[in-house]
C-alpha cells in the first residue's frame, strides 16, 4: 500500500506545483511593482491616488477577465485559452514597461490584469476537473501553498529589481515570467476537460449559467464572504507601500520584507485548513477566519487612530492576512462542491468579486492623503463586518465536505 500512496502523493504535489505557478501570476502582477509606487509618482509627476488607480485598473482587469476566461475555458477547454492569455500578458507587460504617461500605464495595467486572470481562474477550474470533496480541499490548500508564495516573493523580487534598475525593470521581469508560463502551458500542461464535458459556445447559455449560480443562495454566500474579505486585502496592498515608507520611514527593502512576511501568514492560514480538512469542517474554519479578521481589523484601526508604533500595526495585519488564507481555503471548496458542470464559470465568479470590490476600495485608502493609516483601518473593519454578515445571512447549513472523491479523476497532470 505504501508505494501506490507515495506515487499518488508525488503526482498530487507535481500538479499543485504546476498549477500554483499560474496562481502566482496574479500576486506577481499586483505586488511586484508596489515598492516602486513612490518612484512612479515622481516619474510621472503624479499623485498617490492616481498611481493607486493603476492598481485599480489591474484589479478590474483581473476581475472582468476571470468572467471571460472562465466561460471560455468551459467551452474551449483549459489549455488553449491559457496559451492565448499568456501571449497577451507578455505583450501588455512590455507595453507597461515603456508607457510614456501615467494614463497609458493605467490602460496597459488593465490589459495585463485581464490576461493574468486566466492563470488564476483556469488553474482553479483544473483543480475542480481533477478532484472533489475533501480531496479538493486538500489539493486547493496545496495550490494555495504554492500560490501564496507570490505575495511573499513578489515585493521582495520587486525591491531587488529596484536596487539596480528603475520601475521599468519590474515590468520587464514580468514579461519574462509570462514567457516562461507560456512555455509551461505549451509543453507541460495537458487538457483536463474532455470534449464531452464542455459547454456549447452559446453566449445566452453562459449568461443563464451565471444567473443560476447567482440564484444559488449558498454559493452567493460563500462567494461574498470570500470576496469581501479579499477586498480588504487589496486595501492593505494599496495602502501599506505609503504607510510603511512615508509614515514610518521604512526603506523599500524593509517594506518588501514586512509585506512579504504576510505571505507566510497566508500560507499558515491556508495550510491549517488543508491539514485538518478531515477533522474540522470547512464551515467551522470559515467562521473562525471571519472572527479573526474582525478582531484584527479593530486592532489595526485603533493603532492607526493613536498612531502607534510600527510593530503594533504589523502584528494585527499579520493576523488579518492569515485569516484571509483560512477563509479563502475554506470557502472555495464549499462553493465549488456542487458545481462540477460549471467549474469554470463558478471559479470565475469566485475570482471576479474580490478583484471588483478590491478595485473599488484600493483608491479609497489614499483618499485622506499619504500621512494617515486611518482609512486602511476603517476599510478592513468594514469589509470584515460585511463578510461576516454575508456568511450569517446567506449561507444555510451546508455539507461538511469530508466525503470521498465523488468523480473519477480525469486527464491527470503528469
Amino acid at each position: 500500500m505504501t508505494q501506490p500512496n507515495s506515487h499518488h502523493r508525488q503526482r498530487v504535489i507535481r500538479q499543485a506545483l504546476l498549477l500554483g505557478l499560474f496562481s502566482t501570476l496574479g500576486p506577481f502582477t499586483i505586488d511586484m511593482y508596489l515598492p516602486a509606487f513612490p518612484e512612479i509618482v515622481k516619474q510621472f509627476d503624479s499623485t498617490a491616488s492616481l498611481v493607486q488607480f493603476s492598481l485599480t485598473a489591474c484589479l478590474l482587469g483581473l476581475g472582468i477577465g476571470q468572467l471571460v476566461m472562465g466561460s471560455l475555458s468551459d467551452v474551449h477547454g483549459r489549455r488553449n485559452p491559457l496559451l492565448i492569455a499568456m501571449i497577451a500578458y507578455v505583450i501588455s507587460s512590455l507595453a507597461c514597461a515603456f508607457s510614456p504617461t501615467i494614463g497609458l500605464l493605467i490602460v496597459f495595467r488593465f490589459v495585463q490584469g485581464f490576461a493574468a486572470s486566466a492563470g488564476i481562474v483556469i488553474s482553479r477550474a483544473i483543480a475542480r476537473d481533477l478532484y472533489s470533496g475533501s480531496e479538493l480541499t486538500k489539493f486547493f490548500s496545496l495550490l494555495l501553498l504554492v500560490g501564496n508564495l507570490g505575495p511573499l516573493a513578489a515585493p521582495v523580487a520587486g525591491s531587488g529589481v529596484l536596487s539596480f534598475t528603475s520601475w521599468i525593470g519590474v515590468f520587464i521581469s514580468l514579461t519574462l515570467l509570462g514567457t516562461y508560463l507560456w512555455a509551461m502551458t505549451k509543453w507541460r500542461l495537458p487538457e483536463t476537460l474532455p470534449s464531452d464535458r464542455r459547454k456549447p459556445a452559446n453566449f445566452a447559455e453562459q449568461l443563464r449559467n451565471y444567473g443560476s449560480l447567482l440564484r444559488d443562495r449558498q454559493f452567493v454566500g460563500y462567494m461574498l464572504a470570500q470576496g469581501i474579505m479579499m477586498a480588504g486585502v487589496f486595501a492593505y496592498v494599496s495602502g501599506t507601500p505609503f504607510i510603511y515608507q512615508n509614515i514610518y520611514g521604512a526603506t523599500p527593502t524593509v517594506f518588501a520584507l514586512l509585506f512579504g512576511s504576510n505571505g507566510i501568514s497566508l500560507i499558515i492560514g491556508s495550510q491549517i485548513v488543508g491539514r485538518m480538512a478531515h477533522r474540522v469542517s470547512e464551515q467551522a474554519f470559515l467562521r473562525l477566519g471571519l472572527w479573526l479578521a474582525l478582531s484584527a481589523s479593530v486592532a489595526v484601526l485603533t493603532v492607526a487612530i493613536v498612531h502607534g508604533p510600527l510593530f503594533a500595526l504589523v502584528i494585527p495585519l499579520f493576523v488579518f492576512v492569515a485569516s484571509i488564507g483560512m477563509t479563502s481555503t475554506a470557502a472555495f471548496p464549499l462553493a465549488m462542491e456542487s458545481q462540477a458542470r460549471n467549474a469554470g464559470s463558478a471559479a470565475a465568479l469566485l475570482g471576479v468579486v474580490p478583484f471588483l470590490l478590491g478595485a473599488v476600495v484600493a483608491p479609497l485608502v489614499g483618499i485622506a492623503g499619504e500621512d494617515t493609516a486611518v482609512p486602511l483601518g476603517v476599510i478592513i473593519l468594514a469589509t470584515s463586518t460585511a463578510a461576516m454578515l454575508a456568511n450569517v445571512l446567506l449561507v444555510r447549513r451546508g455539507p461538511r465536505i469530508a466525503a470521498p472523491l465523488k468523480e473519477p479523476v480525469r486527464s491527470p497532470l503528469h
